[in-house]
Parts: structure tokens; C-alpha cells; sequence
């Protein structure tokens, strides 16, 4: 796929094909996904992947019961190694910080889809609990937990707000920038969601 259609046709993947995810891929996916930017380049983010359906069960509980989750073979747990970022940004630092997991954690998404993979971004969960599951230690904090695995559905492309309602140029209220939308190759995956 080209960046365009792998970026267009990334959606929230629930449902998942009961087939397991190579280790190679899984990681290559992280590999690629590490680029990402971060403050500095501290890259002060910390991955746990998880496939043992024994602590898969204690996080899904652990994340408001989403039993949809255990559907999925691999979770990736995006951890916040913040003390460096704190120590080069003061005050700032923790909200670098999360930036910075969320960089890493949107990538690992990007490159799950380029690989044909779905995923899913799960964001509410119980912290505390997260860290005794998975003995991740006092001065790191979970932020975002990724599923991961072959997609059981097929989801079109969300519409978004068209640029000219979201963006102003140079100035609050400034509306004079002319955007081209891509509402019409929406309209395209729609109709086709997946390329072969």
C-alpha cells in the first residue's frame, strides 16, 4: 500500500482472526515504529508485548473489562521511561514525555496496517493494576495499550472535518488557506476498503 492509502484506511480493529502474529513481524513493526520523534530524541519509550492469553485476560480486566480485547493475540504496552525527559525539560518534561509514547504509539499502528495487520488504540485502563500485571517498575508509567492481530472485520475509512473548518492561517479565525480535501479518495477505499 502507499503511505497515503495505509494512512487513510487505519481504523480501531476490534474483532480479530484467531491466527497468531509471527514474532519476526511483531518485530519489525516495532522496529520501523521506533523512529518515531521524540523531545531530544530520549526516546524514553518502553514497549512490553504481551501474548500469553493469561496476562492478556488480567490487562482486558484491567481495562474497564473490554472482553473484546482477548480477541486480539498481541497487546503492546507503551510505557513512559519519563525521569530522562523531565531531567533535560523541567516541569515540561512529563508532558514531553507522553508526546513522545503517543509518537511511538501511533507509528506502531501505522506499521501494523502497512503489514495488514489491525490494531487498536486502548487508552483507559487501571495504571496501577497494569504495573502489578506486569512488574513494570515505580518510576516508569503505562500510557497506551496497542492490540494487535489479523482483522475479523472490515471497517471504512472514518470521515473527518474538512481542513478549512479545523485550520486557521497565520492567525485565530483566518480561514483563507485553501485546502485540498481527500474526501473523494475516502470515497474510494470505501467502496474497495482493502487493496489486494
Amino acid at each position: 500500500m502507499q503511505f497515503k492509502e495505509v494512512y487513510l484506511s487505519r481504523r480501531s480493529i476490534r474483532r480479530y482472526k484467531d491466527k497468531e502474529v509471527p514474532l519476526e513481524t511483531i518485530a519489525e513493526i516495532i522496529d520501523l515504529a521506533s523512529y518515531a520523534p521524540s523531545s531530544g530524541n530520549i526516546q524514553n519509550w518502553r514497549l512490553v508485548v504481551v501474548t500469553s492469553t493469561e496476562t492478556k485476560h488480567e490487562l482486558m480486566e484491567s481495562c474497564l473489562n473490554q472482553g473484546w480485547m482477548m480477541e486480539a493475540p498481541v497487546f503492546i504496552v507503551v510505557c513512559n521511561d519519563y525521569e530522562k525527559v523531565k531531567e533535560h525539560y523541567g516541569k515540561l518534561g512529563k508532558l514531553y514525555s507522553i508526546q513522545n509514547c503517543s509518537n511511538i504509539a501511533f507509528g506502531l499502528t501505522l506499521v501494523a496496517k502497512e503489514h495488514g495487520l489491525g490494531s487498536c488504540w486502548v487508552g483507559a485502563f487501571d495504571e496501577e493494576a497494569v504495573r502489578r500485571i506486569l512488574k513494570i517498575p515505580d518510576n516508569m508509567d503505562p500510557e497506551i495499550i496497542i492490540t494487535l492481530g489479523y482483522a475479523e472485520e472490515i471497517k471504512s475509512p472514518s470521515l473527518r472535518d474538512i481542513p478549512n473548518y479545523i485550520t486557521f492561517f497565520n492567525y485565530w479565525g483566518n480561514k483563507t488557506f485553501p485546502f485540498k480535501s481527500h474526501i473523494g479518495r475516502l470515497k474510494q477505499i470505501i467502496k474497495r476498503p482493502f487493496k489486494k
